[in-house]
């Protein structure tokens, strides 16, 4: 792994395949550092011919963190939200798909498929948006445009998303981190419990911070839906869904279809709201696929 400045902080990423093969940025979620996106993944599009670049978001992993900032009342600015108040945060979505951008900037890359999952598909459709010319494809994985009315996540997968483990204690983070997994996960896709395991101890040991995830959930609240954005998408589209995810419904993303233009869409039964290693041949596969014909 190695880390470059962009857009004015330090974004850790790590890269497979050959330099001058087409480039495919993966985009990670809330509080997700780049290792939630399995290596099997990143060998496997690479073997198809891609660069493939995966980083830390900012404020996760071994990327630069806004701590400064402080640790955001969700709740309050929710409520504030509610009412059509002002609620200030430390960045938005848009500052995020600029870090995006500068990465590509510090790795001399003109232009990249964007693939994104669940707040990365969100800072993937900004890109695709915004920096049409810099973006060969979008892959909206697991993601949503923020359309108001939308069907909510499980009550149980949503709580997860602000639960806290019951102590500081490296076991007690770990449990907390199994259970997170257990709850989104892909109910036709099971988890081996000693990989399950590994996988959480390796991010835990990596960096625990959910101080940045809350300040990325903030962002996500304050910078809103994205229906007018995605209305204006003119590279090609694809969206990728699980039909068992209980966080965000196979309906938001058959909304994002429903939005961009000439967007095509697969939805997998059995598939959460992760990205189990039984899940990545036919991901790679849809993935590659796709952005080849792109």
């Amino acid at each position: 792994m190695a880390k470059t400045k962009a857009n004015g902080i330090e974004i850790e990423y790590e890269t497979f395949g050959r330099k001058g093969d087409p480039a495919l940025l993966l985009i990670m979620g809330l509080g997700a550092q780049l290792t939630l996106w399995p290596e099997s993944l990143c060998e496997g599009l690479a073997g198809q011919g891609f660069f493939v670049v995966r980083y830390d978001n900012r404020d996760v992993g071994l990327s630069t963190d806004f701590d400064k900032w402080g640790v955001p009342d969700l709740m309050g600015a929710f409520a504030r939200l509610m009412k059509g108040e002002k609620v200030e945060a430390p960045y938005l979505l848009g500052d995020m798909a600029a870090d995006a951008i500068g990465l590509l900037d510090a790795l001399d890359i003109d232009r990249a498929h964007m693939v994104g999952a669940s707040m990365g598909g969100m800072i993937a459709q900004v890109i695709a948006g915004t920096y049409p010319q810099r973006t060969r494809s979008l892959v909206s994985i697991m993601s949503t445009s923020g359309r108001i009315g939308l069907p909510m996540g499980k009550p149980e997968a949503v709580a997860m998303l602000s639960s806290l483990p019951e102590g500081p204690a490296r076991e007690q983070l770990i449990a907390h981190g199994i259970k997170l997994r257990s709850v989104i996960g892909s109910p036709g896709y099971p988890t081996d419990p000693a990989r399950m395991r590994a996988l959480v101890e390796r991010n835990i040991d990596r960096r625990y911070y959910p101080a940045g995830a809350a300040r990325q959930y903030l962002s996500i609240m304050v910078s809103g839906p994205r229906v007018d954005l995605l209305k204006t998408v003119k590279v090609p589209t694809l969206v990728l869904h699980g039909e068992d995810d209980p966080l965000l419904p196979v309906e938001c993303g058959r909304d994002v279809a429903s939005l961009v233009p000439g967007a095509k869409i697969e939805t997998f039964p059995g598939w959460g709201h992760d990205v189990p290693e039984q899940m990545v041949p036919k991901l790679v596969g849809s993935i590659s696929g796709f952005c080849k014909s792109a």
